[in-house]
C-alpha cells in the first residue's frame, strides 16, 4: 500500500510539474498544497493593422468620433486611416472666431504700439489733471490759512464770551437769591430766560430810537439866494 501511495504522489508531482505549477508538501500530514497554477496565454497585438474605431457601432465610445480624435488618427497613421483631411480643416464660423482669438491674443506690431500710446497719452492726461488740482489747491493755500485762523479766533473770542456771561449769570444770581446756585437748577434756568427776554426788549428798544433820531434830524436847506 505503501508504494502504492508513493507511485500516484510521483504522477501527480510530473503532471503538475508540466503545467510548471508551485508545489509545497507536509512532510508530516502528507498533504500537498498548490500555491500557483495559472498559465496566461500571451496577448495577440495588431502592429501592423491600425484601429479604426466603428463610428456606426453603439460600442464605440463617443469621445471617439469626435473631430479632434479623427485627427489624432490622420496625424499618427495618415492615409491608413481613411480619414478625408479635408474634414479635419475648419469650418469658416470656426476660423472667424480662431482669427479673432489670435488677433486678441496676440495682436501685430502695430496695433500693440497704438495701444501702448493711447495708454501712456490716457496717464499723461490723468497726471496733467492731478498737477492743475494741486497747483490750484496751492494757489488757494493762503486764503484757506487764513480762513481757518479767522474761524478759530472767532472760536475762540465766543467761547470767551460766553465763559464771561456765564459767569455774569452766576454772580447775579447769587446776588439774587443769597446763595450760589446750580446753573442746572429750575430757578438758574427760568432766571437766563427772563434776562433774555429784557436783553431783547432793550435791543428793540435801541432801534426804536435811533431810527426816530435818524428821521428827526433836520434837513438842511439849500442855498437859494439868486
Amino acid at each position: 500500500m505503501l508504494c502504492r501511495g508513493r507511485i500516484a504522489l510521483c504522477r501527480t508531482l510530473r503532471g503538475i510539474s508540466a503545467s510548471k505549477s508551485v508545489l509545497s508538501v507536509n512532510s508530516q500530514n502528507g498533504v500537498l498544497l498548490q500555491t500557483a497554477s495559472y498559465n496566461p496565454k500571451p496577448i495577440k497585438l495588431n502592429l501592423h493593422e491600425p484601429y479604426i474605431p466603428d463610428k456606426d457601432s453603439e460600442k464605440t465610445p463617443e469621445w471617439q468620433k469626435t473631430a479632434r480624435y479623427d485627427a489624432k488618427l490622420f496625424g499618427r497613421y495618415g492615409s491608413a486611416s481613411g480619414i478625408e483631411p479635408a474634414s479635419l480643416w475648419p469650418s469658416h464660423e470656426e476660423l472667424d472666431k480662431i482669427i479673432a482669438e489670435e488677433n486678441e491674443w496676440h495682436p501685430p506690431l502695430q496695433v500693440m504700439l497704438k495701444n501702448i500710446e493711447a495708454r501712456e497719452k490716457q496717464e499723461t492726461e490723468r497726471r496733467l489733471a492731478r498737477e492743475k488740482i494741486i497747483a490750484t489747491n496751492m494757489a488757494k493755500m493762503p486764503k484757506m490759512i487764513a480762513d481757518w485762523r479767522r474761524e478759530k479766533h472767532e472760536t475762540k473770542r465766543k467761547l470767551k464770551e460766553e465763559k464771561t456771561r456765564r459767569a455774569k449769570l452766576l454772580a447775579e444770581a447769587r446776588e439774587r437769591f443769597g446763595y450760589a446756585v446750580d446753573p442746572r437748577s429750575p430757578k438758574f434756568l427760568e432766571m437766563v430766560s427772563e434776562i433774555e427776554k429784557e436783553e431783547k426788549k432793550k435791543k428793540k428798544l435801541m432801534k426804536r430810537r435811533l431810527r426816530e433820531e435818524q428821521m428827526a434830524d433836520p434837513i438842511t436847506p439849500h442855498d437859494t439866494s439868486s
